[in-house]
């Protein structure tokens, strides 16, 4: 059949930008780590490109989106894509373009999503543990969340909604995140400045960019939507970048680079499930928002000696959380007329989103310990002291990332 050029360039090359992110976000959290421990951390991002692609289409996609409706899981009918042609329309775009499409669409953020976690526990869980806890974190709390919210499962029939993301994605990511530090405990040197600020620039850059691919790609077709989210992300990310800045210099009196940077990704992450249901003005208060949540956060964090290495917790998973509720206040008929939030009267949704996020961020910090605590048991989760010492790249991968006698 005959598919729209302009949409399906749209959603390929959107699918891209996804993509595009999870070597961006590699690049983030290999410039934070310490010099010893460049290629570990960014070796967990890329395994996810391999891992989770062999999981999605074996049976990944057909878990999420098969079956199921109104449940938390769907079911094995689309296994190994089984029934469905590459030249298949996909449905929830009036056929505009491949179900193939919508299918690598999805896998990207089934991708980044348990990338992101890593960044918690840099340098502290060994590479085999990680391939493990990759392969069942997707199944037990991805996948699940993927089909309740976007699959037609139980949360989208109660009437949640998330663009692209707040919980699906950053909240349950970020909650892990924090069980994962608890479990492993913390780094013998916790004091381990950034090995290449300019390497975490790149990384940001890479984000920032691929994010709109991520956010108005959710749309899943053009129309005015899609511009909205696009703008409404990049506008959030500038307010929330600049707020972080601002907040910091006045804190401890030097203007950071590191923090500028760390506050544009608070601000991506929070209006992520927001980008399609609110109004410019309100992804300014958003964004805004969204550093000063982040900032007190990561603040919180060090006083209460949790190591969360990379902010993981504080950025992405206090973004998720912030975003939903934010969502809940200011989502607009005027722009969906199927939703509405607080500032409209719409009491309910706003608690239905509150809800629904606090719970899915509660359950995904309880699984993730639990099941760490049953990895352990078959293969040790966290590294030796000495190999802690010798820093990961050397210790598991027998590769460094910089020859420092040419340097």
């Amino acid at each position: 059949m005959g598919f729209d050029t302009g949409t399906t360039t749209f959603m390929i090359l959107s699918t891209s930008l996804v993509m595009l992110m999870t070597p961006g976000l590699a690049f983030f959290y290999g410039g934070l780590a310490s010099k010893r421990n460049i290629l570990g951390i960014m070796m967990q991002t890329f395994a996810s490109l391999g891992i989770t692609t062999i999981l999605w289409i074996t049976f990944g996609y057909s878990l999420c989106f098969s079956g199921g409706e109104g449940g938390i899981i769907g079911n094995f009918d689309w296994a190994f894509l089984n029934g469905i042609p590459f030249s298949d329309a996909y449905s929830g775009a009036d056929g505009q373009y491949p179900t193939y499409i919508f299918i690598a669409y999805q896998m990207m953020f089934a991708i980044i999503t348990p990338a992101l976690i890593t960044g918690a526990f840099v340098n502290r869980v060994t590479f085999k543990a990680y391939l493990l806890f990759l392969i069942v974190w997707q199944v037990f709390v991805y996948y699940p969340f993927v089909h309740m919210v976007w699959g037609g499962g139980l949360l989208a029939q109660w009437g949640v909604v998330d663009f692209a993301g707040g919980l699906v994605v950053h909240a349950t990511a970020g909650l892990a995140a924090l069980a994962s530090v608890f479990y492993v405990g913390k780094r013998q040197d916790r004091q381990s400045p950034p090995n290449s600020v300019p390497l975490v620039a790149i990384g940001t850059g890479l984000l920032w960019f691929g994010w709109y691919g991520f956010n108005a790609g959710s749309e899943l077709k053009v129309d005015d939507i899609t511009t909205l989210a696009f703008l409404n992300t990049d506008v959030a990310a500038s307010f929330a970048a600049i707020t972080w800045l601002m907040i910091e210099w006045i804190h401890v009196g030097k203007p950071k680079f590191v923090g500028l940077l760390t506050g544009s990704v608070a601000g991506l992450a929070t209006i992520t499930p927001a980008a399609g249901f609110v109004p410019l003005w309100a992804a300014i208060i958003i964004g805004i928002s969204a550093s000063t949540v982040a900032y007190i956060a990561v603040n919180l964090k060090n006083k209460l000696g949790w190591d969360d290495a990379l902010d993981v917790w504080g950025v992405h998973g206090m973004g998720g959380i912030t975003g939903m509720i934010l969502l809940g206040v200011f989502a607009s008929s005027s722009i969906n007329p199927n939703v509405s939030g607080l500032l409209e009267g719409n009491v309910a949704f706003f608690f239905k989103e509150t809800i629904s996020v606090l719970g899915g961020a509660a359950y995904a910090f309880v699984f993730t310990y639990l099941m760490l605590a049953l990895i352990n048991k078959i293969v040790p989760v966290k590294v030796s002291e000495s190999d802690e010492q010798e820093g990961l790249d050397l210790a598991i991968h027998g590769e460094k990332a910089y020859d420092e006698g040419s340097l």
